[in-house]
């Protein structure tokens, strides 16, 4: 077959190509192709991409990033080469063609990615300058990682749950302008919910950042059979695009140019003729070049390439999709695979330097996300001190205000919200930054120059909100907190990136209205708080803040530390209903910055403790504490209101993130805080966000007051009966624990 080529031992190889096993001894055409590199210092991107000489270079690029994905994860019998093998020519157009700001949504794409920035030499920043030394730590403690993350030099966002690549892509283009995001999205992750409908929503609100590039890989399979979307032919899923929006659908399907009479609609291009292969990647090289062009001059497009799972790696469809135990680098289909993959020194050389001068260098020198985004100094904010004992006040109302001048502050600054801002009485944040809606209309306070955000789910609200903060920009998330979890995969892996880049980037910031004792006459669809639950484990990851303002000034105090810090997920949770003002400004910031404020302390026959999370809640927790006081018993009430800082330093992986915060309430205040002759935590959600205190207290006695289940009820004192949380119910078990 015309693809077969001699294998040579070459007496010299570059430095570089230490750990490469196998080489060609020439390449076809490479004396006229291959003389000079297409990519140099003064020319970062292919200027005509129609030229044969870029198509040729295109396809020695493609083969070089399957080789080096065999190689590696052959090297740990472990990974996923064959999802990133079918997108070969697509990933190495974008590099001839200088668009390198490239992100995923397929986690199982990262031994892919990892070699476009071991041959970009980004991987040097991190001690790798070898094959061989990409082969030792790959999957490796401190190395590269099975799945894409933030620590790795040159990639711009992590990937692992599918369908989150989208929203990084989208915030790379909503924070810069002329530059093109590409995003590979697999076929087998098409069907996740929300990448669609994501794009949809992101396109109407912002119909001129069109400067994201989806890239569908469709090879037919997923990673145990054949992707849902399989059975479609080319009209159908080109329709399929075009409804959704997309002006421009560039799908080239390698089919067409396959002169090896292969059986079904996905081929392995791998096996064409050299001539064939080289004009397959002209074809894509072209129409990566057209939806490019069309994607930075405002039109919706997208590139599909279409060639069958595998591709030039060692096994094709599903069953090229991972490396088992018995995939080594000594076991025939591998051996195989690296062999008909193999290049000559001459053509890794030139590989070598496109990759180093695409887009102006190499990625960690020039993609976005490298460097921290200049933002606008927000000044003093203008927060609204209320009266302790007075009227009652709203918080979610009182922090929308601060919201509003953020946005004035920050013209770049986005709110996002699925269930609306109003529900959850915050209304003024729609009347000063402007639901963005194409449609003008004041008495919804929309138009198209707003930023509020309002997609109608929350995997597009958490999505777009964390990629921009991990892109450097500020942005905020709402929500009711019994429809987060619809979001949190995105949140989380954000979450995550943030611990481990290289650079500062803005906390990502949310505000959960706390409608499980709010939303009573609903029933339990609205009263789920047992996603506080998720957030407490996540607390003990070291950069993970839940925040449970006590009031409508404490609420604001949360939002203005949270906006100084960086590298964080912050999580405010907070009431939508009028609510007493029991602290000021300057004791609110006291309780952010050291975890707990006590609100009551009476004295009187022994002394129980109420250590509190939430605000609605305490209003039982009062009630029980004024009826206690009659009967002589001494009560102290705390407001645990950023539950993290109470944790012990051990307890916490606090000094493995970045931007770290090692601030923990020592023994001393805690103690004078929390020791009493019995202690009892309340929470409005589940009890582990009170862990730290029941860790630590010396309290004999103990016991915990939390959610137990929602029901449809007419007033939230009927839910706080219906799960044993009452006044009369925490006053006696109070009076039990002191033994009266």
């Amino acid at each position: 077959m015309s693809t077969e080529k001699k294998l040579i031992e070459p007496q010299t190889t570059p430095a570089f190509c230490q750990g490469i096993q196998y080489f060609a001894e020439s390449m076809p055409d490479f004396a006229q192709m291959g003389d000079t590199p297409c990519l140099s210092e003064k020319v970062p991107g292919v200027k005509d991409a129609s030229d044969r000489k870029a198509a040729y270079q295109t396809l020695l690029v493609a083969d070089g990033l399957r080789y080096l994905t065999l190689q590696v994860t052959g090297a740990k019998s472990s990974g996923h080469p064959g999802g990133f093998a079918s997108s070969a020519e697509a990933y190495a157009s974008m590099v001839m063609l200088g668009h390198t700001n490239i992100v995923t949504e397929v986690g199982h794409h990262a031994p892919g990615f990892y070699s476009a920035m071991f041959l970009d030499t980004s991987l040097e920043e991190m001690g790798i300058t070898t094959v061989q030394q990409m082969r030792d730590r790959f999957r490796e403690s401190h190395g590269l990682l099975g799945h894409l993350s933030g620590a790795i030099p040159g990639l711009l966002a992590p990937a692992g749950p599918l369908g989150q690549g989208q929203h990084f892509a989208m915030a790379g283009a909503l924070l810069h302008p002329g530059k093109l995001f590409p995003v590979t999205i697999g076929d087998g992750g098409l069907g996740e919910p929300y990448i669609m409908s994501a794009m949809v929503h992101f396109n109407t609100a912002y119909p001129k950042a069109t400067n994201f590039l989806p890239i569908l890989v469709w090879n037919g399979y997923s990673q145990e059979h054949h992707s849902m979307v399989s059975t479609w032919d080319n009209a159908r899923m080109t329709a399929y695009w075009k409804a959704h929006g997309f002006k421009h659908v560039y799908l080239v399907d390698a089919k067409e140019f396959d002169d090896q009479n292969q059986d079904g609609a996905y081929v392995d291009s791998s096996l064409f003729a050299w001539e064939k292969r080289v004009a397959f990647a002209g074809a894509v090289l072209k129409a990566s070049d057209a939806a490019a062009q069309h994607a930075l001059n405002g039109e919706l497009s997208v590139l599909i390439l279409k060639q069958l799972k595998g591709t030039g790696v060692h096994a094709t469809g599903s069953k090229s999709h991972n490396l088992y135990a018995h995939h080594t680098l000594e076991s025939a289909d591998v051996v195989s695979g690296l062999q008909r993959r193999a290049l000559s020194t001459a053509a890794w050389e030139l590989v070598r330097e496109n990759f180093r001068h695409a887009g102006g260098g190499p990625a960690v020198k020039t993609v976005v996300t490298e460097f921290e985004l200049d933002l606008p100094d927000l000044g003093e904010l203008p927060l609204t001190e209320f009266e302790p004992g007075k009227e009652n006040k709203i918080p979610t109302t009182a922090f929308g205000e601060v919201v509003g001048a953020v946005g004035k502050r920050d013209p770049r600054f986005i709110v996002t919200n699925a269930d609306g801002n109003e529900a959850s009485a915050m209304a003024n944040i729609n009347k000063a930054l402007t639901i963005r809606h194409p449609t003008v209309d004041e008495l919804y306070f929309q138009g198209p120059n707003g930023q509020v955000y309002e997609p109608l789910n929350e995997d597009a609200c958490a999505g777009l909100a964390a990629a921009v903060s991990l892109f450097g920009g500020r942005s905020l998330w709402c929500s009711y907190e019994s429809f987060v979890i619809n979001g949190l995969p995105i949140w989380q892996t954000v979450i995550q990136a943030m611990a481990e880049l290289r650079r500062k980037t803005p906390s990502t910031v949310t505000l959960f209205t706390a409608g499980a004792l709010e939303q009573g006459r609903n029933g339990w669809t609205h009263q789920r708080p047992e996603v506080e639950a998720y957030f407490a484990a996540m607390m003990r990851n070291g950069n993970v803040f839940p925040l449970f303002p006590t009031d409508a000034n404490s609420i604001q105090a949360a939002y203005e530390w949270a906006l100084k810090t960086y590298n964080k997920g912050i999580v405010i949770t907070a009431s939508k209903t009028a609510l007493p003002v029991r602290t000021t400004l300057a004791q609110s910031r006291t309780a952010i910055e050291e975890g707990a404020i006590t609100l009551l302390d009476q004295n009187g026959n022994g002394k129980v403790v109420f250590a509190v999370t939430g605000d609605m809640v305490l209003l039982p927790v009062f009630e029980a504490a004024e009826a206690l006081g009659k009967q002589g018993v001494g009560v102290r009430i705390v407001s645990v209101v950023n539950p993290r800082r109470l944790y012990r330093p051990s307890d916490v992986s606090w000094n493995t993130v970045s931007q770290p915060d090692g601030k923990f309430m020592n023994d001393a205040d805690f103690d004078a805080l929390f020791h009493g002759d019995a202690l009892i935590a309340v929470s409005g959600g589940p009890s582990a966000m009170l862990e730290p205190v029941l860790l630590r207290t010396r309290a004999a006695r103990r016991e915990t007051f939390c959610w137990q289940r929602g029901e449809t009820t007419a007033t939230a004192g009927q839910l706080f009966d219906l799960n044993g949380m009452n006044a009369k119910a925490l006053e006696q078990r109070a009076q039990a624990l002191l033994g009266n």
